[in-house]
């Protein structure tokens, strides 16, 4: 079963933004890297001074080899949109408790 990858950072979302309209080769080439190696979904999420990135990868595993190989690509990425501190990913299992929608 897939697990769901979080990672939230301090950082200006509207940075991040600009970088993607300036810039759209740079998230591509990640995007292009991580699904070669099993990336199911993948999305950015913002508040006033955070970023939440939310993927779906088929095991942990396959997310570790992909942070590992595009890190410099990643942590460009972040720099540009203030971001100071290490990001964390942290990992969900889906629950089967029998209420699932959609």
């Amino acid at each position: 079963m897939s697990v769901l990858m979080t990672m939230r950072v301090t950082g200006d979302p509207a940075a991040i933004e600009k970088l993607g309209a300036d810039n759209g080769a740079l998230f591509q080439g990640v995007v292009a890297d991580a699904t070669s190696r099993g990336l199911i979904s993948h999305h950015f999420y913002g508040s006033k001074s955070e970023v939440l990135v939310v993927d779906e990868w088929p095991d942990e595993e396959s997310f570790q080899g992909f942070f590992e190989h595009s890190g410099s690509q990643i942590q460009e990425i972040m720099a540009k949109a203030g971001v100071t501190a290490e990001p964390e990913p942290e990992f969900w299992r889906h629950l089967e408790v029998g209420d699932d929608v959609g």
